[in-house]
């Protein structure tokens, strides 16, 4: 085994492959690379890929899953800051019941899209959740709606529901600006895969949302567009970097967004803003027409206000589609009974060792953690504790294949455009280049043989929980922790984060839930009770709020 490498050797390295590269860096950002810490990664890398991992099989030859499902057996809101007249019944509403109101002709696709709109024009100057708004074609889609519904053809589902996508999905005739300014110049000519289902479903998209730039952060900080503020606590960030689709669903602007998930993208904000954030099984939903971040762990998946919203999207979207290699034959996904069947004989394996070294989270953290996980004991589930410290080496692994895949197709934009790019993102990505020759399949082979020993550890266990985040939402601008959501991109295994409590600062908590691949199913299921019979039902109603904290703006 090579001797262990010194920070002035990474270092050294990283200048060598820059300049290798064609990458015009300067000192400066050298010394802003070693000052974040973005080197730690390299460092914790090298240190797991041990001679223990050189005779595996990279983990891209995997055949990790087949496509094939295993056997199954709010506080009382008040007016938002510069809102007329606060949240109404219907901002509160399940995609369920407005589609029942729209299907009987109760409620007009029109006038939910011009209030929809409304909504986000008082709103969004307060959370900065949109990148863009398309009122014009979304009030026509709204009465292509309307008119269909009124001759019969109501096509079920998110048919006539406003809803939003993040801005790294093509959107025909709007820029995808990936959340940064040297993106923002081209306008999309087809609609990616997920927008296209959408539309067929007759989903009303309303517009883009904001994000982290190039996706790459768990915070909301953005050199370009600047962040978006919690809607449960304005001087608190929604988390990264499906910032803008966990706001705009929690405020109550839309009722679903997309997002997308690297290393916990949807799962965070869906966490901080107290809703549902599902990340499915790693090609069961089509990535084409999404710009990339790293191609082996990016997924995306809904973000709603509750877990029967979430399998609805799902249906919406999952699927094989012949334009992204990804993507399994076999993996349409179709609501059914199961999902109200509770938690009675479901095996749930909570883990309390993830191999860090610090505790699990903060203390109302766990209380809320635990509530989830007393909840479902009560409905019959036979629940374990688990030590699992593969998950924090799994976590050092996502980080370095993520760093790797994001340089490499990021490269030309780094060679031709770096300093148009945001202190935070550049920095991010330089310091892949810290890393040295043959690192990604050293990687890909740990990444293998910790899958594996995961899969053995967890074996006979239906369902695995985690809290999803180890703290509560961070002030405005500042990255959160990937310590619990990343692994399981690297895993590709699905995993959906339900709120299960309030924390100090009116700041929401969320409880992750994770299953093996294909198992969406199963996994929605107890996601459901708990949020049905959690703490968070109990005391806050599954209702978003709106504090008066105008004095954080």
């Amino acid at each position: 085994m090579s001797t262990a490498p010194t920070p002035g050797s990474i270092l050294d390295r990283l200048r060598a492959n820059l300049s290798a590269a064609g990458i015009p860096y300067t000192d400066a950002d050298i010394e802003g690379i070693a000052e974040t810490g973005f080197l730690q990664g390299v460092m914790e890398l090298e240190s797991l890929a041990s001679d223990v991992f050189l005779a595996a099989a990279p983990g891209y030859l995997d055949a990790w899953g087949d496509g094939v499902e295993p056997d199954l057996p709010g506080a009382n809101l008040v007016a938002f800051p510069h809102s007329s007249g606060g949240a109404t019944e219907l901002d509160r509403a399940s995609i369920k019941k407005i589609g029942r109101l729209l299907e009987r002709r109760d409620l007009s696709p029109v006038e939910l899209t011009r209030t929809t709109l409304n909504r986000i024009r008082e709103r969004n100057p307060t959370l900065n959740a949109f990148q863009c708004v398309v009122e014009k074609e979304a009030l026509a889609a709204a009465q292509v709606a309307e008119r269909e519904i009124a001759e019969g053809g109501y096509r079920g589902g998110v048919h006539g529901v406003p809803v939003a996508v993040k801005d790294l999905f093509d959107l025909a005739g709007t820029p995808t600006t990936t959340g940064s300014a040297t993106s923002a110049s081209g306008v999309a000519r087809h609609d990616s895969a997920a927008v296209d289902r959408l539309r067929r479903s007759g989903a009303i998209i309303v517009g883009k949302t904001t994000l982290a730039e190039l996706a790459y952060s768990p915070g909301s900080n953005n050199a370009h567009y600047g962040p978006t503020r919690n809607p449960w606590n304005l001087a608190h960030d929604t988390g990264g970097s499906s910032s803008g689709s966990g706001a705009a669903v929690a405020a109550g602007l839309v009722y679903a967004a997309l997002g997308s998930d690297t290393g916990g993208s949807i799962r965070i904000p869906a966490a901080h803003c107290g809703i549902v954030g599902l990340k499915p099984t790693y090609g069961r939903l089509s990535m084409h027409g999404v710009a990339p971040l790293a191609w082996s762990l990016d997924h995306i998946g809904p973000m709603t206000r509750s877990v029967p919203d979430a399998a609805l999207l799902l249906e919406v979207l999952a699927g094989h589609d012949p334009r992204d290699p990804r993507t399994r034959v076999g993996t349409a996904y179709r609501v059914s009974a199961e999902l109200e069947a509770g938690a009675r004989g479901v095996r749930i394996g909570v883990v309390r060792n993830d191999g860090s070294d610090t505790t699990p989270g903060t203390a109302e953290e766990l209380a809320a953690w635990q509530g989830g996980i007393d909840a479902l004991e009560r409905q019959g589930a036979e629940i374990a504790e688990f030590d699992l410290p593969e998950l924090s080496a799994m976590r050092i692994v996502n980080s370095a294949i993520l760093a790797l895949e994001a340089a490499a197709y990021h490269e030309k934009r780094l060679c031709e455009r770096l300093h148009q790019i945001g202190v935070f993102a550049r920095h991010r990505l330089l310091s892949a280049y810290a890393h040295a020759p043959g690192t990604f399949v050293r990687a890909q082979q740990v990444r293998a043989v910790l899958r594996r020993r995961l899969q053995d550890a967890t074996e006979g266990t239906d369902i695995l929980c985690t809290p999803t985040m180890p703290a509560p939402a961070p002030l405005l601008g500042t990255p959160s922790s990937t310590r619990y959501t990343a692994p399981f991109n690297a895993l590709g295994w699905p995993a959906v984060t339900v709120p299960v409590g309030p924390a100090p600062g009116n700041l929401p908590i969320g409880l992750q839930l994770i299953g093996p691949p294909w198992a969406e199913a199963r996994l929605l299921q107890i996601a459901r009770v708990v949020e049905l019979e959690g703490p968070w039902r109990h005391t806050q109603q599954i209702d978003p709020a709106y504090p008066d904290t105008t004095d954080a703006r």
